[in-house]
């Protein structure tokens, strides 16, 4: 039988269903880095659900028309028309799936590609007009705004505002410091590279704007935690509050921005982490989620 209506509802389900559920959820903002994870994995499992559905609407089935005349035969519609070409549907059932995948793999290296460029270019002007402060590991803009972001990637850059420098108690520029030395150790822009090159190959599907959106947020939530290992949560808020009107660089990562009202209320509020078995059901399900449109598509035999 052929697996494309079962595999067409699946891919629905998760890219039109699951977004809705994730945001209704209360534990993603205790465990951003496992909530990151989700959003990954969904995203990696439509897009296979995606391919695998394009194949197998393409291939021949033993009981139903091809590809899409199938699909509509398994709904009751008789087209009445024949079967197609075994060999064009054999090249549509290895061509779209390929497209897809190259498709996401060229969106990723243009989103990184890009990034990089305007990063480096915005690198050397910094540099040109700042000066690097050691005792900071920083470099100091002269900018009448506190702010701060890094500029992640090779030969990376913390950037922080002369105005920062002066309005910020020590404890409060640490924890900012710490907050944008978290983007850069864990690699976040490539992170966001990702969910951009879904975005561009899904941009009409809700998964697609959702897990680019609250990958961003959730990101940041991620690099507060780091701050908050050793600083107070009074620092980093208070932070916050000073540099959230400051306006952010393309390509940069900052602590402060338009997520900083969401994250202020995270900071100051109860601390809330989650239930092991809640945190170790969802891990479970994050990677598990990716490899069911394989098992939709090829299930395991009965015996």
């Amino acid at each position: 039988m052929n697996a494309a209506p079962a595999l067409v509802g699946y891919t629905a389900a998760v890219g039109f269903a699951a977004p809705y559920l994730l945001l209704r959820a209360d534990w993603p903002h205790r465990a951003p880095a496992l909530a990151a994870a989700v959003w990954h994995a969904l995203a990696v499992s439509f897009s296979f659900g995606a391919a695998l559905s394009a194949a197998s609407l393409a291939m021949p089935a033993e009981h139903l028309h091809a590809g899409m005349v199938g699909l509509l035969h398994a709904c009751g519609l008789d087209v009445g028309v024949g079967r197609p070409d075994p060999e064009i549907a054999a090249r549509l059932a290895v061509g779209v799936p390929a497209a897809i995948g190259i498709a996401l793999v060229a969106s990723f290296a243009f989103h990184v590609v890009r990034a990089r460029r305007v990063r480096s270019q915005h690198r050397e002007a910094v540099d040109l007009v700042g000066r690097h402060s050691a005792r900071l590991c920083a470099t100091v803009l002269p900018y009448d705004t506190p702010a701060a972001y890094c500029l992640p990637g090779r030969d990376p850059r913390i950037v922080i505002s002369d105005a920062a420098v002066r309005h910020l108690t020590p404890e409060q520029l640490g924890a900012v410091l710490e907050h944008e030395q978290a983007h850069i150790a864990g690699r976040h822009h490539l992170v966001l590279a990702t969910v951009e090159a879904f975005y561009s190959v899904f941009r009409w599907v809700p998964l697609a704007r959702h897990a680019r959106e609250q990958t961003a947020l959730l990101l940041e939530m991620i690099a507060d935690d780091r701050a908050l290992r050793s600083h107070s949560h009074e620092a980093l808020a208070t932070a916050m509050y000073e540099m959230a009107s400051a306006r952010t660089p393309k390509g940069a990562l900052a602590a402060g921005g338009q997520s900083a009202l969401i994250r202020l209320k995270r900071v100051l509020g109860p601390r809330k982490t989650a239930h092991p078995a809640l945190w170790g059901s969802v891990a479970a399900a994050a990677l598990t989620v990716p490899l069911l449109p394989v098992l939709v598509a090829c299930p395991p035999g009965l015996g």
